[in-house]
């Protein structure tokens, strides 16, 4: 009996043993098959993207070469300079660079996308043709304009051969006034004609134009279907104008207006699909800003494989200022991209492009008003 219990238990090991081998070589099947079906589609997924970066059209732009002569950027700065932000940028804080002089993604950030940024900067002349107040753009006729605007853009592949610079109008296609307007949102469209003048004016060129919306009481995703005849063209790109967007009782240009980056961020989404499904070169998206109170919940704006983000910097007035408030709005609470704006009027003094180019980051885009 005794001999029959041993018996009977050594069988029963030998099956459970048995059982668990092909369990665990039926699991071991499992994740190689897994494993495998996993790689396959990551080796898709990389297969489409690399299709889809292939079918991708080219960019509709010539950047400005640089002057035979031009020397590097790191040759041009000391030690010193190369190592720490200048003096009037840290405030009196750490000035260890953030970003390595000559690169202009912020820390952290990446670029998915095959747009003007990725190896280029925009140097860009900001305004409206009807008003002299507004930029230097309403200043000259529009041949004069392109003209002096390539000049400035040439300071600036000059200064950093590496990344050569592409000519930009930023034109103001909605403007933000004082009375409701005859859409009671307080801003007046820009007429077609002359956003057809200047996208002309572009494209023979082999420039970019940038269409900013000063908004109103209206919001940013009406404004960008305004403008979205002229966003589906392959050289144009848009840029919000936080300042002048105040709610409901309030004025524009005497109550300081706000944007939350929730609204960049469906803006971003609209335009970066609208790319998808036209077949477009991939878009950049700018956001102006000078006060914290412009610009709330930027945490909320990223970009996307189509849309590249830019933070300006927009504020006038001494120089030194405005280095160090550029440290605060855009290096530190940075999203992709850093732009900074040149008053030629009001600025003290005016920047020169080697001085712009201290800045850390260095500027991806540089618009002048």
């Amino acid at each position: 009996m005794k001999k029959l219990t041993l018996l009977l238990s050594a069988a029963i090991l030998v099956f459970f043993l048995v059982a668990c081998s092909e369990t665990s070589s039926t699991n071991a099947k499992n994740d190689e098959k897994e494993n495998s079906q996993s790689e396959e589609a990551a080796s898709d997924k990389k297969e489409e993207k690399k299709e889809k970066e292939d079918t991708k059209p080219p960019q509709p732009y010539e950047a400005i070469k640089p002057a035979e002569d031009a020397k590097p950027l790191k040759e041009k700065m000391t030690e010193e300079e190369l190592a720490k932000m200048p003096v009037v940028e840290a405030h009196g804080g750490d000035r260890t660079r953030m970003i390595p002089v000559g690169d202009t993604l912020v820390k952290g950030a990446e670029d998915q996308t095959d747009g003007p940024l990725k190896d280029h900067r925009l140097v860009a002349y900001y305004g409206h043709p009807n008003s002299t107040n507004m930029g230097i753009l309403g200043e000259m006729e529009p041949d004069a304009l392109m003209e002096k605007l390539k000049e400035q853009t040439q300071a600036y592949s000059n200064a950093d051969p590496s990344r050569p610079a592409i000519p930009t109008i930023e034109l103001i296609s909605t403007v933000a006034q004082r009375n409701p307007g005859p859409e009671g949102k307080y801003y007046h469209m820009t007429s077609p004609e002359q956003i057809d003048e200047y996208a002309k004016l572009a494209k023979e060129n082999n420039a970019l134009l940038m269409l900013d919306v000063q908004l109103g009481t209206d919001s940013v995703m009406n404004q960008v279907k305004l403008i979205e005849k002229w966003l589906k063209l392959p050289y144009v790109h848009l840029a919000i104008d936080t300042e002048f967007h105040v709610g409901e009782g309030e004025t524009p240009g005497i109550n300081l207006g706000q944007v939350n980056g929730a609204e960049v961020q469906e803006a971003v989404d609209y335009i970066s699909k609208m790319v998808e499904e036209n077949n477009l070169p991939d878009k950049i998206v700018l956001v102006h800003q000078f006060m914290d109170e412009a610009l709330t919940n930027k945490e909320a704006i990223q970009p996307t494989e189509n849309v590249e983000v830019a933070l300006n910097y927009d504020g006038w007035g001494p120089s030194s200022t405005k280095m160090s408030l550029y440290r605060k709005f855009v290096r530190n609470e940075a999203v992709q991209y850093g732009g900074f704006k040149v008053f030629y009027k009001k600025d003290e003094p005016v920047l020169s492009a080697e001085e712009v180019l201290q800045l850390d980051p260095n500027p991806a885009i540089i618009n002048y008003q």
